[in-house]
């Protein structure tokens, strides 16, 4: 697994789960438990379901083909929890970057009842079986306008989404990300994001953030790869036909 960071401008994704078997997931299984325990403790709401990890990652400015395996989402967490402690697995999901018609970033914090509560970054969620054709094929576009939906209650009304992808890699996460602009400023984004989030019965978000230069980035709130892709972002003018398939590391 690629520990580097890169950013790389990508024409395609494509996406497959194959059957895998996750060492250090047999052999922690009781510390992994113990993690769920005590993480079910805090917060009950928490559901220990099926998620997908990536085994295998191969990024080109013409295509991005991640190999996705199938776990328990208590181990996710608790590899999480622990650091990280296996490097041969990555979590690879599909996200939104999503803007507003004037060019800002929006973001959502993460609710307290969530397991990234008061994390700040744009909507996502690591894939699961819902995102998984008969095929075999993982649907990483359904994913990410899914995912926008249930966090945000946007619909697809209410933007646009970009056909190609920009691939953050920056161990332990793989962003698969596309640029999702809205059909109104920031502002006016970003409050009406506030007020369906207000009307849901258990919403994921506590409120957004908007973007609009580096001074904005929270080094607290936000994981490293979202750092590096809006330090990207503000460096590199995505609109300049020349950036299409460049590769940016550091």
């Amino acid at each position: 697994m690629k520990h580097d960071l890169a950013i790389t401008h990508v024409a395609r994704v494509e996406a497959a789960c194959e059957p895998f078997r996750w060492r250090w997931a047999e052999e922690n299984h009781a510390a992994i438990e113990a993690n769920w325990q005590r993480r079910v403790a805090a917060k009950p709401k928490m559901f220990n379901g099926k998620v997908l990890l990536v085994s295998q990652t191969a990024v080109t400015p013409e295509l991005c083909r991640n190999t996705y395996f199938e776990t328990d989402y208590a181990n996710l967490v608790a590899w999480i929890d622990m650091g990280n402690p296996d490097p041969t697995v990555a979590n690879g999901f599909a996200m939104a970057a999503l803007r507003g018609s004037d060019g800002a970033f929006i973001c959502g914090v993460m609710s307290h009842d969530t397991v990234n509560g008061g994390k700040i970054y744009f909507p996502a969620g690591t894939p699961d079986r819902s995102d998984l054709l008969p095929d075999g094929t993982v649907d990483l576009a359904r994913s990410l306008t899914r995912e926008l939906g249930e966090e945000t209650g946007l619909s697809e009304a209410d933007y646009r989404v970009s056909d190609d992808w920009i691939i953050v890699e920056r161990w332990p996460a793989v962003a698969v990300m596309r640029y999702v602009t809205m059909n109104v400023p920031a502002e006016e984004g970003a409050d009406m994001i506030r007020a369906r989030i207000a009307a849901q019965e258990h919403p994921e978000l506590s409120d957004v953030r908007i973007i609009r230069s580096l001074d904005d980035i929270d080094p607290k709130a936000m994981p490293l790869f979202l750092q590096s892709f809006f330090r990207w972002s503000f460096s590199v003018d995505p609109a300049l036909s020349d950036s299409r398939g460049g590769l940016w590391s550091r």
